[in-house]
């Protein structure tokens, strides 16, 4: 049996996309010439596409060299950059659809970037999940893509886009227009991932717009949950695995305590209780509780663990975390990942800091943790060196661009967001 004094480290949450002149040979030749005349006026819309910084999102070999010098031996691949015809990236809330032939372009946008993906996860076979994308306007072809996708091997799953208002789209998740994409993705074992920022409506341009959107952008990924769990989704596809990516940790027990508060209400009060009568129809059509159907089928991509999320892990479950670099964002814990790992699960059990760092990831998205093992032996952080922990006054002033490391190095200011990854759970009630 072999035996290894290193973790075997797998990124929950790292980011990734083609160079945009290398999406041409994969966009269906139709298309070719209008993406000649999109592609004249592009302009990258974020750093970490723009000059040195940009050759990360695509460049294979920098890629595995930079991940492997942060003890890094795997990762789940979201999108980065901005596919054809799409006016930022897909990650982010899109203008509303404009009519048909808009759908189209921006379709064969998202064929092309998961074609170039199947191509850069199979560079590194084994060592990449990638994340593939649909859109939800037609809901046949949404699924022929999660079958052509399943096939292709990309096995870090679906990612689900927004439904804001404005999108044109049903509003509430459980609606029976997606009924049929939740069976999909059940029966062929394809997990349904919500990344936080891909469902958030723009309200405009201006200061007050940006900062509320950034405020609020959490919140509409939050109520995937509830439409899923409230709307018998999960009742209804107990095969389906759902993930929530970097949207931190301290809203899931409060989201779990209040429904199953409002359900168990709903259960023994409707009578008494003129309005839960609509609870009490719920509560009927669910065989368990909000929180065990989170046990039974849900995950929790924590990008930048900080350490007051660690100390309410149990509160998640066992087995449920995840933990993420989210390179090469601005924010991630690059180039102090090791440093992150050792801050945030020094003196745990070795066997829960082994579930966080892959064992969890292994499991959800279909890591072979043997293969990875010899990588891990290589370039892993040592189970001795984690336990040690890291004094946080010992870091460069720039490690404070990390949440993982907010409030506790003085340095600059976060360049983008924390949202709650550094609070404590309120009490939920």
């Amino acid at each position: 049996m072999h035996t290894s004094d290193r973790y075997v480290v797998i990124s929950a949450d790292c980011h990734g996309g083609a160079d945009l002149p290398a999406y041409r040979a994969y966009l269906d030749p139709r298309y070719r010439e209008d993406f000649d005349l999109w592609a004249e006026t592009y302009e990258p819309p974020y750093e970490d596409l723009k000059g040195e910084q940009g050759s990360r999102n695509w460049d294979s070999d920098r890629r595995l060299r930079e991940l492997e010098s942060e003890g890094i031996v795997a990762e789940v691949l979201f999108p980065n950059t901005v596919p054809p015809f799409f006016s930022t990236s897909s990650l982010g809330s899109q203008i509303p659809v404009r009519d048909a032939d808009d759908l189209r372009h921006r379709w064969a946008g998202l064929h092309a970037h998961n074609r170039w993906l199947a191509e850069f996860c199979a560079a590194e076979k084994g060592r990449r999940a990638g994340v593939f994308q649909v859109m939800l306007q037609d809901i046949d072809e949404a699924i022929d893509e999660v079958r052509w996708a399943a096939g292709a091997g990309l096995s870090g799953g679906m990612l689900l886009p927004g439904a804001p208002p404005g999108s044109g789209l049903p509003p509430l998740y459980h609606h029976d227009y997606y009924g049929r994409l939740w069976k999909v993705c059940a029966d062929l074992g394809i997990p349904v991932n919500c990344h936080s920022g891909s469902a958030a409506p723009r309200t405009g341009d201006e200061p007050e717009d940006h900062v509320l959107f950034m405020l609020e952008l959490s919140w509409w990924d939050h109520r995937v949950l509830r439409h899923l769990i409230l709307g018998g989704v999960l009742e209804e596809n107990p095969d389906l695995t759902l993930v929530f990516t970097e949207e931190g940790l301290a809203w899931i027990p409060n989201q779990l305590k209040a429904m199953d508060g409002f359900v168990d209400s709903a259960r023994t009060d409707a009578h008494v209780q003129s309005e839960l009568t609509f609870g009490a129809q719920i509560a009927r059509k669910l065989s368990l509780r909000p929180s065990e159907f989170w046990q039974r089928q849900c995950y929790v991509g924590a990008s930048f663990m900080h350490p007051s999320e660690t100390r309410i892990r149990d509160l998640m479950g066992p087995g449920k975390i995840m933990w993420g670099s989210d390179y090469p964002h601005t924010e991630s814990t690059y180039p102090y990942s090791k440093s992150a790992i050792a801050l945030s699960y020094a003196g745990l059990p070795r066997h829960e800091v082994a579930g966080m760092l892959g064992g969890t990831a292994a499991k959800v998205f279909g890591f072979d943790l043997g293969l990875l093992q010899p990588a891990a032996d290589r370039i892993g952080p040592r189970h001795d060196e984690v336990a040690a922990g890291i004094d946080p006054a010992t870091l460069p002033a720039d490690a404070a661009k990390c949440p993982a490391f907010a409030g506790l190095v003085t340095g600059s200011s976060l360049t983008r967001r924390v949202d709650n990854r550094a609070a404590q759970p309120a009490s939920a009630g």
